[in-house]
């Protein structure tokens, strides 16, 4: 008995059509998760800088604090005042107590 030549089977269209589909879900698919896993990079790389601006903020804040503490001392205000405005407590004969 001879045999015949071996030939790839040939599928039906409907099926040529489903395969075909199948890969291209496929494709699609892979694609997305490229394109997902690419923005989730992006995204983290930007939430890093934005720490590290909110970590230099919060330093900025915490010395113009130190500084607004140091400008507003009583002793410094007191100081100014005597220098500046020539200011001082009045003596004690020169207080008047002003009653309603």
């Amino acid at each position: 008995m001879l045999r015949a030549a071996w030939r790839p089977a040939r599928l039906p269209s409907w099926r040529l059509l489903l395969v075909l589909g199948l890969l291209l879900a496929c494709l699609a698919s892979a694609t997305a998760v490229i394109n997902a896993s690419h923005q989730t990079r992006t995204q983290y790389v930007r939430l890093q800088q934005l720490e590290r601006e909110r970590d230099q903020l919060q330093t900025e804040w915490g010395q113009l604090l130190l500084e607004e503490s140091a400008w507003s001392s009583p002793a410094r205000i007191e100081r100014l005042a005597v220098e500046r405005l020539d200011m001082r407590l009045p003596h004690v004969n020169e207080v008047e107590v002003i009653r309603p």
